[in-house]
């Protein structure tokens, strides 16, 4: 089996289509209900409309279920490192790196800096991605 930091990665780009696609649907909702005549007008409010949404995927998900659909589909799952579901605060922290998916990469370098097999929001809110296989 592939190891943790695979299983990570590719969960986060399984994430990613899932959110892609899903801007793909409020797009097209969006240009529907406020301009059906100019459907490029729509991606104007791309800017300020995918961090929300990116965030809200992460967030609920994380918080609600303890993993992302990433995540679930690689039999990973984010919790506190005391073993309990994480909390709204310790969901949303642990996400904020996550808008425009870029930021995330240096999360994780600062945490590896710091000699830590985690990210720096993951060590910050003290919570842990937990392997379900074994």
């Amino acid at each position: 089996m592939a190891s943790m930091f695979t299983r990570r990665v590719i969960a986060y780009i399984l994430d990613f289509f899932v959110v892609s696609s899903f801007m793909w649907i409020v797009s097209d909702l969006l240009a529907i209900f406020f301009n059906p005549y100019n459907m490029y007008t729509t991606y104007s409010y791309f800017p300020y409309v995918v961090p929300v949404l990116i965030l809200v995927y992460f967030i609920v998900l994380e918080k609600i279920k303890g993993a992302t659909v990433g995540k679930a589909l690689m039999f990973l799952r984010v919790v506190s490192r005391n073993g309990y579901p994480l909390s709204w605060p310790q969901a949303i922290i642990r996400n904020l790196t996550k808008v425009y998916w870029f930021p995330i990469i240096f999360d994780w370098a600062i945490g590896r800096i710091l000699n830590r097999n985690d990210r720096l929001l993951g060590i910050f809110t003290k919570t842990v991605v937990a392997n379900e296989i074994e």
